[in-house]
């Protein structure tokens, strides 16, 4: 983990959704949707372009949980994101996938 990126700090300390097999769930701060989750490996990735680091059966898991999560959440229908770069909207160089639900002031999510 990196001392100084934030997401590792919130899989340390953070009031996780959902936690198994080295991956947590937590509330964004900033909801996009009724139900706006991100998911983050326990371990310090910096973005997906790296996603190539993981085994496949850790791979696999990763999927997995992002699934779990959702279904846990209530989602039947619902989308996943993952910001790559910069340029693309990423803002904390850790990565992660924005699991979003239903709808925000009227807006599909």
């Amino acid at each position: 983990m990196a001392d100084d990126c934030l997401f590792c700090a919130l899989v340390r300390e953070g009031d996780h959704v959902r936690a198994a097999d080295g991956f947590v769930a937590i509330a964004d701060i900033a909801p996009q949707a009724a139900t706006h989750l991100l998911v983050l490996p326990a371990r310090h990735v910096p973005s997906f372009r790296e996603v190539a680091e993981f085994p496949p059966e850790e791979a696999k898991r990763m999927l997995d949980f992002v699934a779990d999560t959702a279904r846990e959440a209530g989602l039947d229908d619902y989308r996943v994101v993952v910001n790559v770069g910069e340029g693309a909207g990423q803002t904390v160089f850790h990565l992660h996938w924005h699991v979003l639900g239903g709808r925000l002031g009227g807006m599909a999510a």
